[in-house]
């Protein structure tokens, strides 16, 4: 479970160029257009393609509903300078059985390629380890997605296997490594720029 803080739909992680926010209704036509377009959704394992534009608003719902209760914590990636634009998502997902939260993430297209999903990473895992007693965060990467396992590499996780996952829109499995960071790994990396949490309570944490 996550703490109160992440569970109250005004909080917020700041990093140098984005913000990561909960996701919210205005955000339905570009989740439809980032999300729709098939060199992302075939990066994943649960976005469909072609993508029904009320998937857009059902997801939204049920990103709330799960940070609400505190069971994962999805976010919605905008940059500084255009707050109200969602260009991506990421969140972790319920425990596993181990205790390890899942990573998952995705971004639109047009932002490939400029450091951006390292930044948004980051953050979010420096929020869970830093606010919650959380242990590990795992990631699964096709073996195709060279972008996606740079991302994980910078952000310290190791790698623990290949194998076969499912891929739950299709019904289907695809090749993919597995990844993990461990707390001890993760407070060995303390030349990240801590997130600064934003919500009622004002919560920040820097160096």
């Amino acid at each position: 479970m996550f703490p109160e803080l992440f569970r109250d739909d005004v909080f917020t992680l700041e990093t140098p160029r984005l913000f990561l926010r909960w996701p919210k209704a205005a955000d339905q036509a570009a989740i439809v257009e980032f999300a729709g377009d098939r060199r992302v959704a075939e990066m994943t394992t649960h976005i469909p393609h072609p993508y029904p534009p009320e998937e857009a608003m059902r997801f939204i719902l049920a990103a709330r509903e799960a940070n609400t209760g505190g069971d994962a914590l999805r976010l919605a990636i905008v940059h500084r300078r255009e707050p109200k634009k969602l260009i991506g998502m990421i969140g972790l997902q319920a425990r596993d059985s181990d205790g390890a939260r899942e990573l998952g993430y995705w971004l639109g297209v047009p932002h490939w390629g400029q450091g951006l999903m390292t930044e948004a990473a980051q953050a979010i895992i420096d929020a869970a380890f830093l606010y919650s007693g959380l242990k590990a965060v795992k990631a699964n990467v096709r073996v195709t997605n060279a972008a996606s396992r740079k991302v994980l590499e910078l952000c310290g996780f190791q790698y623990e296997g290949g194998g076969m996952i499912h891929h739950s829109v299709r019904g289907d499995s695809m090749p993919a490594d597995g990844y993990r960071l461990t707390r001890d790994v993760w407070a060995s990396l303390k030349g990240w720029r801590m997130p600064l949490p934003q919500g009622r309570e004002n919560a920040a944490v820097g160096m």
